[in-house]
């Protein structure tokens, strides 16, 4: 990928080709490293050549293809929440659950904490995203777009970590499996539903090109262009280049200035005010909760006067027990593997950044990738157990109830997904750099 500008005109006077973007200044989101993404033709990509992150990936007729896949999802989102999950009986006694009944009776059973966490990660945020996005993308398509629009999108970005679906779907799984062998369960149109929403989505994150709706809403005149001055400018008048957090625009900042970007709105920071003592609280915070989060039973199984409170590594020695090896390797790895894994690969990045190490950058920054996206994915116990709190309500036959060391693993979960987001990757690469120039 170029680095440098191959057209003298500025970059608001170059008119490209059908079909191809423009070439911007954009500044890695993982190290730091400013540089230009050159013009690119429909599916075509650019990545950063110190680090290899993906800057930009364009696709043909990108908003309206992500329109139509959206408007769909909502429709499928709809079904999902109005139809049944999952129905159970014995013994001549039946139960349904929905989406909406798991956190109700979490609720019920005074756990408000754990019902609020699955009812906004299951139900509002996608909700909330799907139709935000469909309102940004209808809004582009209006004579005179709202100028609110910008910030609706801004917010969809920070909902995209808190959508959940495909975490629920596999708890849901999890939660048939054990529940085969102690009710007779019949398959609801929700859960289908789910699936193919989920398939949707997917394929609406992977048609859009989110730098095109910033650019659409920057060409109908919804951007601050009267504060936005142009790169090549700010940079021979020695200001320092950042990265908007919301939309990726780089901007420049002055000696003692804050000034917003121009195109969302969103305050500029040269890196992430105060991200190593954030992060630093947050990760002891989440160690000190995963104590009684092993300790303390997450729930308690009865079945026919026979059961015990059980933990997290109590429910992976009972999958094995009943043969189930690659649902317990699957519970083992999301439940007790990734959290520690992801506790330990944010300690190893903030020591190493602390220390100024300046080897294995690179390695650093894919463990950064790997920390950032697999924490959502322990919250399949949460989400199983939310399933079967809702269903397994038979009295003296069977009933399963949660436990206190549920709210402390959702705890950990919760907070180590908050401090991968509020560690800054691109310090890491200035601590190195820095530890060169004194060495």
């Amino acid at each position: 990928m170029s680095t440098a500008m191959n057209d003298p005109r500025p970059i608001a006077d170059q008119t490209p080709p059908r079909h191809q973007t423009l070439p911007r200044p954009a500044m890695c989101r993982h190290c730091g490293l400013l540089q230009t993404i050159p013009a690119l033709d429909d599916s075509s990509s650019a990545s950063c050549p110190r680090c290899h992150t993906m800057l930009r990936r364009t696709h043909p007729d990108s908003l309206n293809r992500a329109l139509a896949m959206t408007m769909a999802a909502l429709s499928l989102f709809g079904v999902a929440c109005l139809m049944p999950l999952m129905s159970v009986s014995t013994a001549g006694i039946s139960l349904s659950a929905d989406l909406f009944t798991g956190p109700e009776r979490l609720q019920q059973r005074g756990i408000w904490e754990l019902a609020l966490i699955v009812l906004f990660t299951t139900v509002a945020a996608p909700f909330l995203k799907l139709l935000g996005m469909a309102y940004v993308l209808i809004g582009l398509k209006m004579s005179r777009p709202p100028r609110h629009l910008r910030r609706v999108f801004g917010w969809i970005e920070r909902l995209r970590a808190w959508s959940m679906v495909e975490v629920y779907l596999l708890g849901v799984f999890v939660a048939y499996v054990k529940l085969v062998d102690i009710v007779h369960i019949d398959i609801g149109l929700a859960l289908y539903a789910l699936g193919l929403l989920i398939l949707t989505t997917v394929a609406a994150d992977a048609v859009l090109d989110r730098q095109a709706v910033w650019e659409e809403m920057e060409r109908r005149g919804l951007s601050d262009e009267s504060r936005g001055t142009s790169a090549t400018v700010m940079l021979f008048e020695g200001r320092h280049p950042a990265s908007c957090e919301t939309c990726g625009k780089v901007g420049f900042l002055g000696v003692g200035s804050r000034p917003s970007c121009s195109r969302c709105g969103s305050r500029l920071h040269h890196r992430k005010p105060n991200h190593m003592a954030r992060c630093w609280a947050l990760v002891i915070a989440a160690i000190v909760l995963y104590v009684p989060a092993n300790v303390y039973p997450v729930l308690t199984v009865v079945h026919l006067g026979s059961g015990a409170p059980s933990t997290i590594l109590g429910g992976v020695e009972e999958l094995l027990d009943a043969g189930m090896y690659p649902l317990a390797a699957l519970v083992f790895f999301a439940s007790i593997l990734v959290p520690v894994l992801k506790l330990g690969g944010l300690i190893i990045l903030m020591i190493s950044t602390q220390f100024a190490w300046a080897g294995r950058l690179l390695d650093r920054t894919r463990l950064y990738r790997i920390v950032s996206v697999i924490g959502r994915w322990s919250m399949i116990d949460i989400f199983m157990e939310s399933i079967l709190v809702a269903l397994v309500q038979f009295g003296a036959i069977a009933t399963i109830e949660p436990g206190f060391g549920a709210i402390s693993f959702c705890g950990v979960v919760i907070l180590t997904i908050f401090a991968a987001e509020a560690f800054d990757p691109r310090s890491m690469w200035d601590a190195a750099a820095s530890s060169r120039t004194t060495s």
